[in-house]
C-alpha cells in the first residue's frame, strides 16, 4: 500500500519509476474514503486538485526535470486548517470564518510546493488551536486510530490521526503549547516543534504569536528531518523569523550518539504521571544508555509555574489576535442594530465555548489594574523558565521527558473539567515558553487493551534540531515502536 510508505520509501520508488505520484496520491484518497468516516481527520479535500499536482510531479519525474532541491516530489502532505493554502478553505476549525477561502499561500505551503509535495486537504483541529483533544472543533470530533472511542490529542489531533491512519504520508501542524508533540505521542507517530523563529509563521493564523510555531508529523524521524529541511529558513515576511542557516538535517542522522549527554528532568517524573508512561520512559532512558549516551539528572525548578504562566500569556495574546474576527471584514456576520450588537451576535454564534473562555481570560489579565499583577508577572516567570533550560543545556546536549502524562483518554472524559484538560500539556508547555525545540517519538504502549501509544519527548537547545533528530533517530532505529500500526490499518 503506497499510502503506508514513509517519505524515504516513497521517494525512492518514485525516482526509480516503480510507482507514480498519481498512484500514491490516489492511495491516500482511497484510504480517506475507507476510514475517515470513522477517524474524521479531514474537514475537506479537493481530490481533483491533488491528482493534478500528482500528475505534474509525474511529468517532472518522467522528463528528468526533478531536482535535488525537490525532496518531496510526488509526496502527499496534509495541512492543518490553520495554515493558508491559496484557493482552499481556511476555517481554523471555527464557524466564525464562514466560507473564507485563503487568497494566498503560507510560506511553508510555498516551500512544500517548491519541494514538489502534493499539498492537499484541510485537516481538523481544535478551534483556533485552543485545546488538547480535538473535541473543540466546530466541524467534527477526530478520533484516535488506535481506539476510536478515544481522543487523538490536540490541537493538531487531525494531523496526527491522519498520519497514523495512513491517510497522508506526512502532515503539517502548529504547536503553541504542545499541539504537535502531544497528539503525536497519543497517536504513535513522530511530531516536531522547531525552535521559535526556525520556521516562518507567515500564513499561520495566530493564536498566541510569541508561542506559535509550525512543525510536522511523520512516520519516522528521517522523514521529519526531510520535512523540516524543506519548511525551515528565514522569511522577511515574518518579523519573528530568525536568519539562521538551515543544516542538512537528514545527513546528520548517523545513528551514533556515543558521548552525548542527556538530562532527565526530575520535576517531570512526578506523582501524576501514569505508571505505564513512567515505565516506558524509564525503559527508553536505559536504551539511550545502551546506545552510548550518558544520562544525568537535571533540574528545571520553575516547572511548577509553567501552566499558570502559559494560560496568562497565551490567552492574553489570543484576546488581541482574535479581535480581528468581528463580522465586518470577512467570515460570519450576524446582523445587529449597531456595531456593538453586530460584534456580540457574530462572536457569540461564531466562537465555541473554549475560545470564548480563553478570550475572556486574556482580556481580563490585560485589563486595567490586572496587567501588572498577571501579564507582566507571567512574562517575568517566562524568562525564569527559559533560563532554567539554558542553565541545564550548559551541562547536557538534550533533555528527556515524557510527552504526555497519560495515554489517550476517552472522548468526553475531560470535557467538563478544563483544568484537567489543560494539565495534559504539562510536559510540553515549557518548551514553547522557552522558545526551544522539541520532538516526540514513540517509546512504547500501554499493557492493557486497547494498546495505546506512549511518547518520549526530547527537548533541545535553541536551534538544536540536529541534535534531537540525531538522538530520536538512533533511539527509533534501535526499537520497533514506530513500525507498529493501529488496528484501523489492519
Amino acid at each position: 500500500m503506497l499510502n503506508q510508505l514513509t517519505i524515504s520509501e516513497l521517494v525512492a520508488k518514485l525516482k526509480r519509476r516503480e510507482v507514480s505520484a498519481r498512484a500514491a496520491t490516489q492511495a491516500c484518497l482511497d484510504r480517506i474514503q475507507r476510514v475517515d468516516g470513522e477517524i474524521k481527520a479531514f474537514i475537506s479535500y479537493d481530490a481533483a486538485d491533488a491528482l493534478a499536482q500528482a500528475d505534474a510531479a509525474d511529468r517532472a519525474l518522467a522528463s528528468g526535470q526533478a531536482h535535488d532541491d525537490q525532496p518531496l516530489l510526488g509526496v502527499p502532505v496534509g495541512i492543518k486548517d490553520v495554515i493558508a493554502v491559496k484557493g482552499q478553505p481556511l476555517n481554523c476549525g471555527s464557524k466564525i470564518l464562514g466560507n473564507f477561502v485563503s487568497p494566498y499561500d503560507a510560506t511553508v505551503t510555498e516551500k512544500l510546493k517548491a519541494a514538489g509535495a502534493v499539498v492537499f486537504g484541510r485537516i481538523n483541529m481544535d478551534e483556533f488551536a485552543m485545546g488538547s483533544s480535538t473535541e473543540n472543533s466546530a466541524f467534527q470530533i477526530t478520533t484516535n486510530p488506535w481506539d476510536t472511542s478515544r481522543i487523538p490529542g490536540g490541537s493538531s489531533g487531525g494531523s496526527a490521526a491522519a498520519v497514523a491512519a495512513d491517510e497522508c504520508v506526512a502532515a503539517l501542524g502548529s504547536d503553541t503549547g504542545g499541539s504537535i508533540r502531544q497528539p503525536a505521542a497519543l497517536c504513535g507517530c513522530v511530531g516536531l516543534k522547531p525552535t521559535y523563529g526556525r520556521v516562518s509563521r507567515y500564513g499561520l493564523v495566530a493564536y498566541a504569536s510569541s508561542l506559535d510555531q509550525i512543525g510536522c508529523f511523520t512516520k519516522d524521524v528521517r522523514d521529519t528531518a526531510t520535512v523540516l529541511g524543506v519548511i525551515s529558513g528565514h522569511d522577511l515576511r515574518d518579523s519573528s523569523s530568525v536568519p539562521q542557516p538551515v543544516p542538512n538535517y537528514a545527513a546528520g542522522l548517523s545513528g551514533d550518539i556515543k558521548g552525548l549527554k542527556l538530562g532527565l528532568a526530575k520535576e517531570y517524573m512526578i506523582g501524576g504521571l501514569d505508571p505505564e508512561v513512567k515505565r516506558a520512559v524509564e525503559a527508553a532512558v536505559e536504551q539511550f544508555t545502551r546506545l552510548g549516551a550518558e544520562v544525568v539528572e537535571v533540574s528545571l525548578p520553575h516547572t511548577d509555574y509553567a501552566i499558570a504562566t502559559y494560560y496568562i500569556i497565551a490567552t492574553a495574546e489570543a484576546s488581541a489576535n482574535l479581535a480581528r474576527f468581528d463580522g465586518i471584514r470577512y467570515g460570519l456576520r450576524e446582523p445587529g442594530a449597531d456595531p456593538i450588537e453586530l460584534y456580540g451576535k457574530t462572536r457569540g454564534k461564531g466562537f465555541g465555548d473554549e475560545v470564548k473562555r480563553r478570550i475572556i481570560l486574556g482580556t481580563y489579565v490585560l485589563s486595567s489594574g490586572y496587567y501588572d499583577a498577571y501579564y507582566l508577572r507571567a512574562q517575568k516567570v517566562r524568562t525564569l523558565i527559559r533560563q532554567d533550560f539554558l542553565n541545564a543545556f550548559e551541562k547536557v546536549d538534550a533533555i528527556l521527558t515524557p510527552t504526555s502524562p497519560t495515554a489517550a483518554f476517552k472522548i468526553g472524559e475531560k470535557s467538563a473539567d478544563p483544568l484537567q484538560m489543560y494539565l495534559m500539556d504539562i510536559f510540553t508547555i515549557s518548551c514553547n515558553l522557552a522558545g526551544i525545540c522539541g520532538i516526540s517519538v514513540p517509546c512504547g504502549f500501554t499493557s492493557t487493551q486497547p494498546r495505546l501509544p506512549i511518547g518520549l519527548q526530547l527537548l533541545g537547545k535553541p536551534f538544536g534540531e540536529e541534535t534531537i533528530l540525531r538522538l530520536g533517530h538512533a533511539y527509533e532505529q534501535s526499537t520497533a515502536w514506530h513500525k507498529e500500526k493501529p488496528p484501523i490499518n489492519a
